[in-house]
């Protein structure tokens, strides 16, 4: 057998770990995450250089909350940017993603001192992104903010100017819609929480973080309003609960207070809270209004300071939810949580509803945004008909 075949299965067995151990964590959600610089001593063998950024994103950027002394970062540089970006109180999210991006780019110096990177090493870097991996606009977009966020607000020194960078090509792609049939056909192959979860999701229009992150408090069954707090961009508003759903949703409500009589018996930690809302209130967490309107069965360690403690349902959970539904539904499409989302806003369009008015249920910040769905529905009142239609 050659060299290049022994590599290629080497790899491959590489793989199937990372895999089976993500797979690991969502069933043992209270277990703590391996860090990368543990990976090694686990697999018995040495990650390939140029599969280190790969296996580093894949083991962990996962949404299993890891114990605080775990999450500061490895490396003295990786460790100022959490520092820094946990200063600026930037969402946990964006903190994974950009210390995710930055361990590529050292990766791809090639252990180059720190003091010497420069301008050319990141112009090369995104170059590459676009040329040689061919990503996407958004996607070299996000590394280049990355990058840039680590030269300033780290190394203190300005990264130069990427005028004359050269770009991904930008598309905009038409979303996935399921037909309202479909969507009836998906809600009815699910059951429990998870059908539960899915409803609510299309009935209100709610991004995935928006509807695991909901709270007891936000779900307002008088007035059948929903509260959406530090949705994307940190901005919050207000959306509808259609009365359709208002037992359902009160009837897991009865649920949640009879498990969470249980965790305050069982004395165990309160829920995780805003930091600067814990330091003021440290037992605001033990409030049933301030509960996970999604409570996990299990409990995880908080990624801040390593308590066991009840977190929401998590990502992956649901997103597997979706995908075993879609497989029994008989959907011919791709389809994701947010098809959902996608969803609602064509379906609003369709109905003649106004599009600031879609645009505000959903939170665009600009309508060109909410314009995508125009493209989606079928008749909006303000779209061009074909003239087969008149014939």
């Amino acid at each position: 057998m050659c060299q290049n075949e022994i590599g290629s299965m080497r790899n491959t067995c590489l793989d199937a770990l990372v895999v089976s151990h993500k797979a690991y964590l969502v069933e043992s959600m209270d277990k703590t995450p391996i860090v990368f610089e543990d990976w090694e001593q686990v697999l018995g063998t040495a990650v390939p250089e140029g599969r280190q950024a790969a296996y580093r994103e894949a083991i962990e950027m996962n949404d299993v909350p890891t114990a605080g002394a775990r999450d500061l970062g490895g490396p003295p540089w990786e460790q100022a940017l959490a520092s820094r970006m946990r200063e600026k109180n930037l969402a946990r999210t964006s903190e994974r993603t950009c210390r995710a991006w930055c361990w590529r780019f050292m990766d791809a110096c090639g252990g180059k001192p720190i003091d010497e990177l420069d301008h050319g090493d990141v112009r090369n870097w995104l170059s590459d992104l676009a040329v040689k991996e061919r990503a996407a606009a958004s996607t070299q977009s996000q590394a280049l903010n990355a990058v840039v966020f680590f030269f300033r607000e780290v190394l203190q020194r300005d990264p130069g100017d990427f005028s004359d960078l050269i770009r991904a090509r930008r598309g905009r792609k038409v979303p996935t819609v399921l037909t309202q049939a479909e969507c009836k056909r998906l809600f009815e192959v699910m059951d429990g929480t998870s059908r539960l979860m899915a409803e609510l999701m299309y009935a209100a229009g709610l991004r995935l973080s928006e509807l695991l992150g909901l709270r007891v408090k936000d779900v307002d069954l008088e007035r059948l309003q929903l509260a959406v707090q530090f949705g994307k961009g940190g901005k919050s508003r207000l959306t509808m609960i259609p009365p359709k759903l208002e037992p359902a949703l009160r009837a897991h409500r009865e649920r949640l207070r009879v498990l969470h009589a249980k965790d305050r018996a069982a004395n165990l930690p309160g829920v995780e809270l805003p930091e600067a809302m814990e330091r003021k209130w440290p037992k605001a967490g033990e409030k049933f209004t301030w509960f996970w309107f999604w409570p996990s069965r299990n409990l995880m360690r908080d990624h801040r300071n390593g308590i066991a403690r009840r977190h929401h349902v998590l990502d992956v959970t649901f997103q597997k939810a979706i995908r075993v539904a879609v497989e029994k539904a008989g959907v011919d499409k791709r389809v994701s949580p947010h098809t959902l989302r996608h969803s609602f806003a064509t379906h609003l369009l369709a109905s003649g509803t106004g599009i600031r008015d879609v645009q505000n249920l959903l939170g665009h910040a600009d309508i060109s945004t909410t314009e995508i769905y125009l493209h989606t529905a079928k008749h909006t009142g303000i779209g061009v008909r074909s003239p087969f239609e008149t014939l």
